[in-house]
């Protein structure tokens, strides 16, 4: 009988690729695999002209052959080129192990899970954020009980699942027109393991493993922002048959700082200044994150003006480079203060001149009569009054401008 040619078998064109190739290779296999089509043999007889023809088109010294001589390319009989590979592995490679590795499970050879995973909270200050730091946690952690070695019985006291074989699960295949259904459910005798325990261990009480505290070292990065989860790889509950551990996930809380306060890599601060400083413009040192910098003031700055110092903020995670720090100018306004820059020192002033005045007067006089009389102590008086008014009203004036 004459072969069919292997492009036809597998339903490719002859310039199809390798992923072609493999997408027509598992719908077939799929289809026509021994495992779900028990006691056909015509199933049988068609995966195996399937797997052959996927295995010279896939290789491609082979494909080359066939390309140029067709099967004449392969003597008749001669299949020591061919090793059929183990069911198990040839799903394997298309990634169906997971579904498959279920029909190969022999005793003993539960499926293995993978370990849950852990979560902890840390709380740190905006500076430990900014440099980055290493905190230690203690998190509940389940390890593998040492008297029962993980088995959760005693010695002697545990077989093999009668009801999954110990595989830990059960398989159902439901044929319906063209395509055939794989249902898995996990055993509910060994609840998965693949074993029945007969007499728990009175350790763990059948559980296999026990509860204790564990220190964990949590690297915590440059940057991290208030509520990030930080993902340590491997440090979760440890997985059941041999499987991956779980992972531990950080919470991160960053405590309230009495300076800054922070938008992503942003800080924003107050800083307060004097009056002369707004008016007149010059040099203030700010705090920053990591020390202090030097903030120009131009003159007649105002109130709640905002300055904005580049690359003063927080660093952005897993980068060099950093954020900006804001400050916003507080001029101060200090009411006892304004008190005496506004009145006493111009008033003193004004008194001081207005007693001089009064009192050349009087002297003068004094000197002219050679007699000290009530009218001479009036008049200074009243011109000390007279230049004391006048001052101030001038002195107001000058104020108001």
């Amino acid at each position: 009988m004459e072969k069919k040619d292997y492009y036809e078998t597998l339903g490719v064109r002859r310039d199809g690729s390798q992923d072609d190739l493999k997408k027509a290779f598992r719908q077939l296999a799929r289809k026509y695999h021994p495992d779900l089509n028990k006691g056909s043999k015509e199933a049988e007889e068609k995966f195996k002209e399937i797997n052959e023809a996927y295995h010279v088109l896939s290789d491609p010294q082979k494909k080359a052959e066939y390309d140029n001589a067709g099967h004449a390319a392969f003597r008749p009989g001669d299949t020591s080129w061919y090793k059929p590979p183990s069911y198990d592995d040839l799903f394997r490679d298309f990634g169906l192990g997971d579904i498959f590795d279920a029909f190969y499970a022999g005793p003993g050879r539960a499926q293995s899970t993978a370990g849950a995973d852990l979560w902890c909270e840390i709380e740190i200050s905006l500076t430990d954020a900014f440099n980055g730091t290493n905190n230690t946690v203690e998190v509940p952690h389940m390890y593998e009980c040492g008297t029962c070695h993980g088995s959760g019985a005693q010695q002697g006291f545990i077989r093999t699942c009668t009801t999954c074989g110990g595989s830990g699960e059960l398989v159902s295949v439901q044929r319906g027109g063209y395509q055939n259904v794989v249902n898995i459910i996990q055993c509910p005798e060994g609840g998965g393991r693949g074993t029945v325990i007969i007499k728990p261990c009175d350790t763990c009480q059948g559980r296999g493993t026990i509860r204790r505290m564990r220190r964990i070292e949590v690297s915590i990065p440059a940057g991290v922002e208030d509520g990030q989860f930080l993902r340590i790889a491997g440090e979760g509950e440890p997985g059941r048959n041999h499987g991956p551990p779980g992972d531990l996930y950080a919470l991160v809380h960053i405590k309230k700082h009495p300076l800054f306060e922070r938008q992503g890599a942003d800080l924003f601060s107050t800083t307060v200044i004097g009056r002369e400083t707004a008016r007149l413009g010059g040099e203030i040192t700010v705090p920053t994150i990591n020390g202090s910098a030097t903030l120009k003031i131009p003159r007649e700055s105002q109130n709640q003006t905002v300055f904005r110092l580049k690359e003063q903020g927080m660093p952005y995670l897993n980068s060099r480079w950093r954020g900006d720090l804001y400050t916003r100018v507080i001029v101060e306004v200090s009411e006892g203060l304004t008190k005496k820059q506004k009145g006493w020192k111009g008033e003193e002033l004004v008194a001081i001149v207005a007693l001089i005045i009064s009192s050349a007067y009087f002297l003068l006089r004094f000197q002219q009569d050679g007699a000290l009389t009530p009218g001479f102590l009036l008049i200074s008086v009243v011109i000390f009054l007279i230049c004391y008014a006048t001052g101030w009203i001038l002195l107001n004036v000058y104020r108001r401008k």
